[in-house]
């Protein structure tokens, strides 16, 4: 790569340049009219329209070119899970520092993320799509009368309910439907419900796979403590885990990135009760808390990404 365009903003922004910075990789930062105040110490910047630009695909991928940048960073949020931002990216002739789009797509999907676990032999917890309020009931009846109703898109805490028997489920149903229709769209294919996972822990692990298949794991990391399914603190490695549960979750997360094709970073989520555990989802970019995993392992996650990438 000869010269990096950033599609982001704010912290993750000033992140990526200076890690391209150590490169002596030339980078541009696209800049909305609101944030020209900030200093990401790249060798340009790119004007944007408006905030909105940072969501705009065609108008990113246009400034990349007339700066003659030759790759583009996502960062993290906005369209770093995009498939078809990627696509597009790639379409344009540049390399785009994430995934693949195949894989973007198969992990942007919940649905079809639990399937490609269950073919990769990873444990998920008991689920089912459901279409309505009667369906949900139904798959709660014939469990242990809790659990999660999910969006099939999306994430950051939206579109995700804890639902049990003896509440209003259809109220329930209706408002994941509606907010997963507002964020992600989607929803009218169904929802996912899987069964609730008493006393759970959440545990992370980070991952990176290159071009030819092998994958390699870089630790785990704690996040259980949240606020409305938001991450508060992380801690790495993650405590309590003893080595044979710590090996099984990761060699689950190398199955489960080989089977999708990841290239790059990727952060497989599994709930964790007892000596079991159970797969959740995949971020398949770098995450906010990828600095956590960085302070452990002495690796530059960002640096993986762009060796990766080239």
């Amino acid at each position: 790569m000869k010269r990096l365009f950033i599609a982001n903003r704010g912290e993750i922004a000033a992140r990526i340049a200076r890690t391209a910075r150590d490169r002596a990789l030339p980078s541009v930062v696209a800049v909305a009219p609101e944030d020209e105040q900030l200093r990401y110490h790249c060798d340009a910047t790119a004007p944007l329209r408006s905030a909105a630009s940072y969501a705009d695909s065609d108008e990113l991928i246009a400034a990349a070119l007339r700066e003659g940048c030759d790759a583009v960073h996502p960062g993290y949020g906005f369209l770093s899970e995009d498939a078809a931002f990627s696509r597009n990216v790639r379409d344009a002739g540049l390399t785009f520092v994430g995934a693949p789009t195949a894989a973007l797509e198969v992990f942007g999907d919940k649905i079809a993320a639990r399937r490609l676990a269950v073919d990769a032999g990873v444990p998920v917890a008991r689920g089912a799509v459901v279409g309505d309020a009667a369906a949900l009931e139904a798959f709660l009846k014939d469990g242990i009368g809790a659990g999660v109703l999910k969006a099939r898109a999306g994430g950051g805490g939206r579109g995700i309910r804890r639902v049990s028997l003896g509440g209003d489920l259809a109220a329930d149903f209706e408002r994941c439907a509606s907010e997963a229709s507002r964020s992600f769209g989607g929803a009218e294919e169904g929802l996912l419900v899987e069964d609730h996972v008493w006393s759970a822990r959440h545990v992370e692990v980070q991952v990176a796979a290159d071009s030819c298949g092998a994958v390699a794991t870089l630790f785990d990391r704690e996040c259980s403590l949240q606020r409305r399914h938001q991450k508060l603190i992380e801690v790495a490695p993650a405590p309590f885990l003893d080595d044979t549960l710590r090996r099984l979750i990761a060699e689950a997360a190398k199955a489960l990135a080989a089977s999708s094709g990841l290239q790059g970073l990727g952060t497989f989520e599994f709930l964790i009760n007892g000596d079991r555990f159970y797969f959740m989802e995949c971020n398949p970019r770098l995450q906010v808390e990828h600095t956590v995993t960085e302070e452990i392992a002495g690796v530059d996650l960002v640096a993986v990404q762009l060796a990766l990438a080239e």
